[in-house]
């Protein structure tokens, strides 16, 4: 460490407390508002100089939630990362990740993730993964002088290798060092709300010389010339949009991680919301990790016993049916000693050893191991009940039996008992209730994973399918089968991939949940990986979500947060979008006209905040449990775009109307913001559906707040508002109504037309 030779490696669930400064701060939009301020502050009154304190508050505000989103994060990912095992002096001793040091001796198991890059320097039946650095699915097994690379992970066996590369030196650091940066959301929502900006912003430019140019032309006097153009160019600017985005995902990363759920990458919020089938990995999610012997079924002539605690005792990190075994029989008998071992792996489902003059003995899924015969019918009347089942097995070779050329014979049955979660059957309940479809997805026995399905209440839990005999080369009839069935049973982890991938291909939204290496390629290629925080660390480290108190009733909590989030940025972006449609058709015809801008600054930032701002901030954090839907930017776009022009429509004529009837600019101004006011109030009501009591209230507030403030000489003078003129206040208001009417027409009829 001394040396910097540590396992230093930045995180990826967050960015540095300068790379949110430079975010919130130095913004393109924070520039053009600065710029427009210093001019009002040069040429105009204080008063028009309000919409400055929007940088301030923007920026302060966005801050502030990243930060609580970055100490959330980085709290659960200390917690969230898998302890190294090393050996030191002599000794086995687990240690942080990032304390692992140039030449430390690593040691492996399946299931464990490689870190950092090094040399095998012993292998008992080793085999890695490395599919997430080359793309090949198939495992590499590992012998000593071998070089080993960060980002796979051991799928069988164990052994141990030298760290020869460390922290950024490592291959993974390298390969992932663009990829896994830290991103606020690279989604359809971010990708929109960036259209929107950057759209937006080459509008402004043109809009904005033209206004400046005709208020100029057209206004004896400097400062209203300036003021009218500033006004209706900070307008058109959707300065609050970035923000509630980023709170509201900001927002729902602190929200899980109080129920101790690790979002790695943001963008796994927007996932959340449009997930519409959920992959469940049987073995612990719908149960629980562990499992405890039940019977040992005698099926032939054999030391039965002395062989499963032989067989249990060779593995130093035993998996969840190895314990099972070695509580019941912990004693290894003399003389059983292997010669020569296969671990287990997904792959081939059973595990084995030569024990010399004992024999070479198998343990593992009967359907794999047996063709047929009574052991094999008796291991199938068993597995439809439910019941986890193994064989053990004399075999005349462990290679033959790898090939299917051995003579493998049935020695006994051995059951398990599987421990059902009991949140379970309420967490699926959840899902059917949403219109998440549930696919349980296992490498058990089909049979006995149907009738587990059944009993918490899956609908179409009774159809179960072998995966062996699913086709490999048509997806397109992978994808019906999938569509059509529910449980699908002797999954193999690279079919776990390819349902993944035909589920996708037939337009789903796909989830997948596991805690297993067997897990992993399904995880990364999903949609939405979620991890168990129980599951190994190959797992944890793909998921884009881990639940790291290992509760599966967490679920609905997470899909939830993601629908939330989702479904209240929309409503966000009608409401801001709305005002720079209005501002661009204002500008556009006050431009091209030669008239003067209808209101100031002052009158903007007055309305802006009441029916845009404070309601905006509430509506993002609400709760909702709409499923979000494709087509973000075209739904935004049919709502913003009608509401916008006749919301101009009526600003425009009412402030026409007041001129032309020899009114005061003051008064028409009055009138103008009246009926700007009434038109996006109206907008704000649509937006706030459903009307539940306390979206009547905020909208109720926001209107009683404006009618206060024109009631209140103090707040009148300060926002330069003279109602006095009572005939032009009535148009406005009328016009404001025939607008509010002609909106929720237009809105309705524009949300039936297809993008």
């Amino acid at each position: 460490m001394a040396r910097a030779k540590a396992n230093h490696i930045p995180r990826r669930s967050s960015r540095s407390l300068s790379a949110i400064l430079r975010a919130n701060v130095f913004t393109l939009f924070n520039l053009v508002i600065g710029v427009l301020w210093v001019l009002i502050l040069i040429f105009g009154e204080w008063q028009d100089s309000l919409f400055g304190l929007v940088i301030v508050a923007n920026a302060l505000i966005g801050i502030i939630q990243e930060l609580r989103a970055k100490r959330t994060l980085d709290r659960l990912a200390v917690i969230n990362e898998a302890p190294v095992r090393v050996r030191r002096d002599g000794q086995e001793r687990e240690i942080n990740p990032r304390d692992v040091v140039l030449g430390d001796l690593i040691l492996l198991a399946p299931g464990d993730r490689l870190l950092v890059d090094g040399e095998v320097v012993a292998a008992e039946g080793m085999e890695v993964d490395e599919s997430l650095l080359t793309g090949e699915a198939d495992p590499v097994h590992k012998r000593q002088g071998d070089q080993v690379l960060s980002g796979s992970f051991v799928v069988a066996g164990s052994g141990a290798f030298v760290a020869t590369k460390v922290g950024t030196d490592a291959y993974a650091a390298k390969l992932a060092e663009e990829a896994s940066r830290f991103h606020l959301a690279h989604s359809e929502l971010r990708s929109g709300v960036a259209n929107f900006i950057k759209y937006i912003t080459w509008l402004v430019i043109p809009i904005g010389a033209l206004l400046i140019y005709s208020q100029l032309s057209n206004s004896a006097d400097l400062r209203t010339a300036v003021t009218g153009a500033v006004a209706g160019i900070v307008t058109m600017i959707p300065e609050g949009l970035v923000l509630m985005t980023s709170i509201a995902f900001a927002v729902g990363v602190v929200r899980l991680g109080r129920r101790k759920c690790l979002v790695q990458e943001l963008p796994a919020i927007e996932g959340l919301a449009r997930v519409d089938v959920l992959c469940l990995d049987k073995t612990g999610t719908l149960t629980a990790g562990g499992m405890d012997l039940d019977q040992v079924l005698p099926m032939g002539e054999g030391p039965v016993e002395a062989a499963l605690a032989a067989l249990a005792g060779l593995d130093d990190r035993p998996n969840a049916t190895a314990e099972a075994v070695r509580a019941r029989y912990p004693a290894v008998p003399d003389g059983w000693t292997a010669r020569s071992t296969v671990p287990f792996s997904s792959a081939r489902k059973w595990s084995g050893a030569d024990f010399g003059e004992h024999g070479a003995w198998v343990l593992g899924a009967p359907d794999v191991l047996l063709t047929g015969g009574d052991a094999y019918d008796r291991a199938t009347e068993l597995a439809a009940t439910g019941t986890r089942v193994l064989a053990l097995c004399r075999t005349t070779s462990l290679d033959g039996t790898e090939r299917g050329e051995a003579d493998v014979r049935p020695v006994a049955l051995v059951t398990l008992k599987q421990r059902i979660r009991p949140d379970a059957r309420e967490t699926l309940g959840y899902f059917a209730k949403q219109g998440v479809t549930l696919k349980i997805i296992s490498g058990d026995n089909p049979l006995a994973v149907s009738a587990i399905a059944t009993g918490l209440g899956i609908s179409g839990g009774d159809r179960s399918i072998d995966a062996r005999t699913l086709p490999h080369d048509d997806p397109a009839r992978l994808g019906e089968l999938l569509d059509t069935h529910t449980v699908f049973g002797r999954v193999s982890p690279q079919q776990k991939r390819e349902f993944v991938t035909a589920l996708q291909a037939r337009g789903h939204t796909v989830a997948m949940t596991g805690d297993g290496v067997n897990d992993v390629l399904a995880l990364k290629d999903a949609d939405l990986g979620i991890a168990m925080g129980a599951g190994s660390p190959a797992t944890k480290a793909v998921a884009q979500v881990v639940l790291l108190d290992d509760k599966f009733a967490t679920l609905p909590h997470v899909v939830g947060e993601g629908r939330r989030v989702l479904a209240n940025i929309e409503r966000v972006s009608n409401l801001f979008l709305t005002k720079t449609f209005y501002a661009i058709v204002l500008s556009l015809v006050v431009g091209l006209a030669g008239l003067t801008f209808p209101f100031a600054p002052r009158h903007s930032t007055l309305t802006n905040a009441l029916v845009i701002g404070i309601p905006a901030f509430f509506l993002a954090l609400a709760p909702t449990l709409e499923r979000s839907k494709p087509g973000f930017v075209p739904r935004v776009l049919r709502f913003a775009v009608p509401a916008g022009v006749l919301c101009a429509v009526a600003v425009l004529a009412s402030f026409w109307i007041a001129q032309q009837g020899g009114a005061p600019l003051l008064q028409a101004q009055t009138a103008a913001v009246i009926a700007l006011f009434l038109t996006t109030w109206w907008v704000l009501v649509l937006i706030a559906r459903p009307l539940t009591w306390w979206r009547i209230g905020l909208v109720a507030a926001m209107a009683a707040l404006f009618a206060i403030g024109l009631s209140l000489p103090f707040v009148r003078d300060f926002f330069a508002l003279d109602p006095s003129g009572l005939p032009n206040d009535l148009i406005a208001v009328g016009i404001s109504i025939v607008a509010a009417i002609v909106t929720s027409v237009a809105v309705k009829v524009a949300g039936t037309l297809r993008a």
